[in-house]
């Protein structure tokens, strides 16, 4: 595929649950656009592993069992955003969570004549999430993945690609799990979706249908909201 140059740098954020494809999303919109993906908990192992002062306290904190502060996030963040790959626009995945991290956002991308180009939200029907997350499993061999409704291997028990005859479950790929999952993300996000719809960058898209379907959508959004 043609990588896609935006005419204005891009600052996008991708919200959604777990299991609802941000990581696929997010990694096909940076191959179209040429767009750096940025997750919270990539940026703090960077930073800390790179010894800038904003990785040294994190790592400061992290090693006394803290919780790393919203200031020392948005230092580690800005740090990054000044890095000369992030010149064409970046995706946020993890970041902002609350309402407080999206104004101190707002403040640092400010600051850089920057703002918000898009926050898009990948909507998810909860039930039909608890079924997809909670039937995952993968070959104990190659890590090729399966599902116990929508792909199950040719051979009852045994791996299409390896022959393997073993498989995994991850330990919270299960309904409860899950469900709770679903409900703290709705109350930790319902704050986000109010503060960007009010700033007129809140996005939404069906994120239960196909892949390539949902990558087009997004690829409209972000084509959009950089006219």
């Amino acid at each position: 595929m043609e990588t896609q140059v935006l005419t204005t740098p891009a600052v996008l954020i991708l919200l959604g649950p777990p299991g609802a494809g941000k990581g696929t999303q997010a990694r096909k919109l940076e191959e179209q656009f040429g767009l750096i993906q940025l997750s919270t908990g990539d940026l703090l192992r960077a930073a800390v592993a790179a010894g800038t002062e904003a990785g040294k306290q994190a790592k400061e904190v992290m090693e006394a069992g803290g919780l790393v502060s919203d200031e020392i996030v948005i230092a580690i963040l800005g740090d990054r955003l000044a890095e000369p790959d992030c010149a064409g626009g970046v995706i946020l995945d993890g970041f902002p969570r609350t309402d407080a991290q999206a104004r101190a956002l707002d403040t640092l991308l400010d600051k850089n004549n920057q703002k918000v180009s898009a926050a898009i939200s990948l909507e998810v029907n909860d039930d039909a999430m608890v079924t997809r997350i909670s039937g995952r499993y993968t070959c104990g061999g190659c890590g090729e993945g399966y599902h116990d409704t929508f792909k199950t291997p040719q051979t009852d028990g045994k791996c299409d690609n390896c022959g393997h005859t073993e498989f995994k479950r991850r330990a919270d790929d299960n309904a409860e799990t899950v469900a709770s999952r679903l409900r703290a993300y709705h109350t930790q996000t319902a704050p986000l979706i109010t503060y960007y719809d009010s700033r007129d960058v809140l996005e939404r898209i069906n994120a239960m249908g196909e892949i390539d379907e949902i990558a087009r959508g997004l690829a409209t959004i972000v084509k959009g909201a950089m006219r």
